[in-house]
């Protein structure tokens, strides 16, 4: 992989985050009289998190859909300290920095979500440039990843996009960035298969093969 700019997505791709997603989004949607099920709510991870409530609650009102936003964030915010990042993630993180290559991170996640857990993980050292759902768009638009090109001054042929849902997938695509599906977080194999990504692989230590060997 010779990439120059290498971007992540965050949520089940660097961290193992994907459980407590789902917990905090049961616990909220239930705070306010609403369920529903652990693969509905992996099917949405990556989107904003008020887009996948749209999703999860169409029969919720605008209020009860902000209410149950605040719920999942008080909650997923008192857990936090349960998502450690996926091992080898940071051994490898460091050495592609060593490497001397760019580092970015495309997220879902709101800018001030994204910052507490890069202040919390002590990481957010190894990223030259983050972009966050609120300020440039829920995927699978790809303006996260036109900004990041243009903060980095990159070509699409020089970056690869990294993540574990199929909207990660499709937002590469629509560019034509090189993707790399990982099977270890939201959504299976076959669902990241049937997107195209340009490589896909079973586990972080897969990742880290592909990307540092």
């Amino acid at each position: 992989m010779d990439k120059t700019l290498i971007i992540f997505d965050w949520d089940g791709t660097l961290m193992d985050s994907i459980g407590l997603i789902v917990e905090s989004m049961h616990i909220a949607g239930e705070a306010h009289g609403f369920q529903t099920t652990d693969q509905a709510v992996k099917g949405i991870i990556g989107l904003s998190l008020l887009t996948g409530i749209d999703i999860l609650y169409p029969a919720a009102n605008s209020v009860q859909k902000l209410a149950i936003e605040k719920s999942y964030s008080e909650y997923y915010i008192a857990n936090s300290h349960r998502t450690p990042f996926f091992s080898p993630i940071e051994t490898m993180l460091q050495n592609l920095q060593n490497a001397g290559k760019q580092l970015a991170v495309a997220t879902g996640k709101k800018r001030r979500g994204l910052d507490r857990v890069l202040a919390a993980s002590n990481s957010g050292r190894y990223f030259d440039v983050t972009r966050c759902a609120d300020e440039s768009g829920s995927k699978p638009h790809p303006q996260m990843l036109s900004d990041i090109l243009a903060h980095t001054q990159q070509t699409i042929a020089n970056a690869v996009f990294i993540g574990d849902s199929i909207y990660d997938i499709q937002m590469a695509n629509k560019l034509g960035m090189t993707s790399i599906a990982v099977n270890y977080g939201t959504a299976v194999g076959d669902e990241l298969a049937g997107e195209q990504p340009s490589y896909q692989v079973d586990t972080p230590q897969e990742l880290v093969n592909l990307l540092c060997g």
